[in-house]
């Protein structure tokens, strides 16, 4: 994608092929700043402290660090080692557990002098592999988008809303929610996008927005709460979300407060989407209320907001009483019948194990 018209992607090798650069979110939108990861601490820190995010992303910055890992100790005892040091950096995103697998499995039958090189080989397939999924999940997404388009007069764009960043931001490139949109702009599809601002992090504001709009693609910031307004006056045509896991049921898990914007939707027939590449579907879990566990975050995140002064200073500032505690759940689970479909790289089908099957046969087979 496009930042200012130059083409990025959100997590690129270094030139001596030993490291890694990626954008450090959690500067953004006020700063534009590259960090590089040189060790799977660095890389493990980036995930837990979120300088990178986003299901995908999280994936590649994992497997890139189980390679830098490796360069230091490619044992059967250090591979165990850096595997789970980094699975345990968050637990919600199945990509993390699914990346690390896929770069363990590669690795494991072969000589331990050969296995840094080949993990590190391994992490850019997964990266590449990432930009065609999520690209086809955009050619796909686009023709929901079309046939909206279709029956809109006067060149009225299509009013989609979005929630926290499922933006190429939280992906190697494209983003799974977003690329459809970025796809329909690109081919002269009027667009606007309603990004919700999603507390407490507020990653719809300070990332979504930016993205959109270093890209050229109309949006306009609500907060969190807004959708339900929007969508009992008809300014909402669909809703597009990412997800972080979805159950082989249909059920997904996202960012805490899209089972809100699920259920206004579902009152008010605005088709809710949910876009989201086959590494991020969980096949061994089938009830997502019960079995995908929550990450609680820091309470401070909530009770506390960081932003930039009018003098351009970045400064944190408290919100709520000193003796109040907050409680920060960072996922909920939308069931599956609130959801219209899933928009995968194969196709879009109906959030249920039958329609994931209808797409996936070889996973029910394996299930």
């Amino acid at each position: 994608m496009k930042i200012d018209g130059v083409a990025h992607r959100s997590i690129w090798p270094a030139e001596h092929g030993r490291s890694v650069h990626i954008i450090d979110q959690t500067q953004l939108p006020h700063r534009f700043v590259t960090s590089e990861l040189a060790t799977p601490e660095e890389a493990a820190t980036a995930i837990r402290d979120m300088w990178v995010r986003g299901a995908p992303l999280i994936g590649a910055t994992a497997a890139y660090g189980l390679a830098m890992a490796l360069a230091r100790d490619p044992s059967d005892a250090g591979l165990a080692q850096a595997a789970a040091m980094l699975a345990a950096t968050r637990p919600t995103a199945i990509n993390l557990r699914w990346a690390l697998d896929a770069v363990t499995a590669s690795v494991a039958p072969l000589p331990e002098d050969q296995r840094a090189a080949a993990a590190w080989a391994k992490a850019g397939e997964i990266c590449d592999e990432d930009v065609e999924v999520n690209h086809a999940i955009g050619r796909h997404g686009l023709s929901l988008i079309r046939e909206i388009a279709a029956h809109k007069s006067g060149g009225e764009p299509v009013n989609i809303l979005t929630h926290c960043n499922a933006g190429w931001l939280a992906t190697v490139d494209w983003g799974t929610a977003t690329s459809p949109i970025y796809q329909a702009h690109d081919a002269g599809i009027p667009v606007h996008v309603w990004v919700d601002e999603t507390r407490p992090r507020n990653q719809g504001a300070g990332l979504t927005a930016w993205e959109l709009g270093r890209h050229g693609v109309s949006h306009r910031l609500v907060v969190d709460n807004a959708g339900g307004h929007l969508m009992q006056h008809g300014l909402v045509d669909m809703v597009i979300v990412g997800t972080d896991r979805t159950t082989a049921t249909g059920d997904v898990c996202n960012k805490i407060g899209t089972y809100l914007k699920a259920l206004a939707a579902h009152d008010n027939g605005v088709p809710f989407h949910v876009a989201l590449p086959s590494s991020t579907i969980d096949w061994t879990v089938r009830d997502g209320l019960r079995e995908i566990p929550i990450e609680e975050r820091s309470g401070r995140e909530v009770t506390h907001l960081t932003g930039l002064t009018e003098d351009g200073r970045s400064e944190t500032i408290a919100i709520t009483p000193p003796t109040t505690q907050a409680t920060n759940p960072a996922f909920d689970v939308t069931p599956a019948r609130l959801v219209t479909s899933l928009i995968t790289e194969r196709g879009i089908c109906a959030a249920s194990a039958q329609g994931l099957a209808s797409l996936f046969p070889e996973r029910r087979a394996a299930s």
